[in-house]
């Protein structure tokens, strides 16, 4: 499941890179949050720390951020 689950995550993150880097917004935020979570699901599988805590923090700032935007 994770061999899958890692590549579908990495192929969400390249998206959403290339979207925020061509100011595609929500789009780039989305696909952003969509691969870190997936990543962060991966990183608790394998019960890797620095792993978990990256995608932790990736996720809860592009979080932050789409709240701060939308809803502010």
């Amino acid at each position: 499941m994770d061999k899958y689950l890692k590549w579908i995550a990495t192929g969400f993150l390249m998206i959403g890179v290339g979207a925020n880097s061509l100011a595609i917004y929500p789009l780039g935020p989305l696909a952003t949050l969509a691969g870190g979570l997936c990543w962060l699901s991966v990183s608790i599988m394998w019960r890797e720390a620095a792993l978990i805590t990256t995608n932790l923090v990736l996720s809860a700032i592009t979080i932050i951020g789409l709240i701060y935007t939308y809803i502010h």
